[in-house]
Formats: structure tokens, C-alpha cells, sequence
């Protein structure tokens, strides 16, 4: 625990976040069981709005509770009557979970949990969208979604429990660049710029979110994996260069990225890194490598 502590308060020095023992330390013990086997990665958010913040996502394994559960009993987390907090246990009790995870931030705390399926027992996306508690949004993008091929490519879900939001992750990798600039059309997104569209092009995932009060997809998510960072469609500005470069890592080789552009459909997209700390044994590590921030 104290090799990771030290990680992470070095990781947010990268970014001048001031790191609280007493805040780190909580998601430690909660889940410290987890962290010697876990994948576990650093992330932030490029641009003045959303800066400020350093996140550690870290894989968690199926057997006893799910996170949320955790957070919950831990303290971590608040209980609440929203469907947010109990669509992860409906989701556990109808489809196989590979494993689980978790993002945490410095500042924020205890901020989602996420479900990985099993990558050759996706769940159908009109099952998904059955469940009682998801928000009506996912069901009234069905068909659409399955006209772009999408309907047994969901193989992650997040769900933000401070911002009451879902995530439902497609893998991209196996989706035509012509259904990923579909699928933005559909949302009423606007054009991306060609930087961007390369960059779609390339992506392994993609994720819209949706909350419960409207039919909109507040924004759509496109994640790259890469060596170098400065492939990101976003300013390289000394913040993100001494983040790439100087970001901790526990295992041999070179470093390894996962850069994400975020798209709203209206106002300035936004731009993540995630940097690679550990990685998890082989048996878990496909599943959580899908996941970017």
C-alpha cells in the first residue's frame, strides 16, 4: 500500500493536485486486497476546465461485492434512491461479470464502477436496455445503435455515482469509421475537424453517456492506445508532456497510453490521458485494457 500511496502522490505532483493521505488511504484499505493482483492506471483531463484532478482506475475481481457495494460499506459512498445506485446489482444479476473496477479520485473520492463482461459472452444491447433501472435513453437509441452494428458490442458499462450519468462502452475496433461518424450524426453531434476524424478512425472504443432526465447522449467518448501521447488532437501543453513523461510505472517496457477525446454536442470537445501503472495477470488484464478513461 505504501509502494502505491507513493505513486499516486507522485503522479499528482505531475499536475499539482494536492494529494491527501486521509483521502487516498480510504479507497486503499476498502479495496487494498485487490491492488497487488489489480490493473491499475493514472489518468487526467486536458484544458482549463477540467483540470485539476488526478483519477487512479483500478481492476477489481468478481467474486464478493461489487464495488459499489464496497464504497457503500467502506464508506466511501452515499446510499441513494436514484436508479444509479442500484443498476450495477441488477446488471450482476443477469449477465456473467469478468471483473470489475473502479475510479477514484485525489480530490473527489469514490467516483464510478465500472462492469466488464466477458469478451466472448457480450450481453445483447436490448437486454441491456430492459434492465428496470437503466436510463430510458439507452432503450430509445436501440434501434439506431443496432442499425450501426452495435448491438452485441457493449462490453463495458461505468456508472458515475456524483454526476448520475452512464457510460456504455462499444468496442470500436471492429466498427466502421463510417457507423462511429454515423453514430455522432444520429446524436446531433457536429462534424468532427480532420485531426479528430483521423483520431476516430483509429480509436478501440467508444462510449456515449446518458443520464436519466433526457433522451441526449451528453457527450461521446473515442479512446486510442498508444506509445506516444502527443498523438492526442489536443495541444501538447507542458502539463500533459511532464504527465507523459514523468508519470510512475511498475513494470518494464515502455510506456504505454490510452488518449481519449471527449465530444459534446455543443461547446469544446475535452482531451483524457491515462498512463499505465501496473498491470494486472493475464487472466484480467484483456478486460480492463478495453476501458479508457
Amino acid at each position: 500500500m505504501d509502494k502505491v500511496y507513493s505513486a499516486i502522490e507522485e503522479a499528482a505532483r505531475l499536475l499539482d493536485v494536492p494529494c491527501s493521505l486521509d483521502q487516498v488511504s480510504q479507497a486503499l484499505k476498502a479495496f487494498g486486497d485487490e491492488l497487488p493482483d489489480a490493473h491499475l492506471v493514472f489518468s487526467m483531463a486536458g484544458g482549463e476546465r477540467h483540470r485539476g484532478e488526478l483519477d487512479f482506475d483500478f481492476s477489481v475481481s468478481p467474486k464478493g461485492l461489487n464495488p459499489y457495494a464496497t464504497a457503500l460499506a467502506e464508506g466511501l459512498a452515499k446510499e441513494t434512491d436514484h436508479p444509479v445506485g442500484s443498476l450495477l446489482t441488477e446488471v450482476q444479476a443477469r449477465f456473467d461479470i469478468a471483473s470489475y473496477g473502479v475510479e477514484y479520485g485525489v480530490i473527489g473520492g469514490f467516483k464510478k464502477s465500472y462492469a466488464f463482461f466477458p469478451l466472448d459472452d457480450l450481453p445483447p444491447l436490448a437486454k441491456l436496455a430492459e434492465i428496470p433501472s437503466m436510463p430510458p435513453a439507452l432503450a430509445e437509441h436501440v434501434s439506431m445503435l443496432t442499425s450501426l452494428g452495435l448491438d452485441d458490442k457493449v462490453s463495458i458499462i461505468g456508472l458515475n455515482y456524483a454526476k448520475r450519468t452512464l457510460n456504455v462502452y462499444f468496442g470500436a475496433a471492429v466498427v466502421e469509421t463510417e457507423a462511429k461518424l454515423s453514430m455522432l450524426h444520429a446524436f446531433g453531434f457536429p462534424e468532427p475537424d480532420a485531426r479528430v476524424a483521423e483520431f476516430i478512425k483509429r480509436s478501440f472504443s467508444m462510449y456515449p453517456t446518458f443520464n436519466w432526465d433526457s433522451s441526449a447522449a451528453e457527450r461521446i467518448c473515442f479512446s486510442v492506445k498508444t506509445q506516444n501521447p502527443k498523438e492526442l488532437p489536443a495541444p501538447f501543453d507542458p502539463e500533459i508532456e511532464k504527465f507523459a513523461c514523468d508519470v510512475p510505472q511498475a513494470y518494464a517496457g515502455d510506456r504505454e497510453f490510452v488518449s481519449a477525446v471527449a465530444l459534446a454536442p455543443f461547446g469544446e470537445a475535452y482531451y483524457k490521458l491515462a498512463a499505465y501503472y501496473q498491470k494486472a495477470r493475464e487472466s484480467s488484464k484483456a478486460a480492463f485494457a478495453a476501458k479508457p478513461n
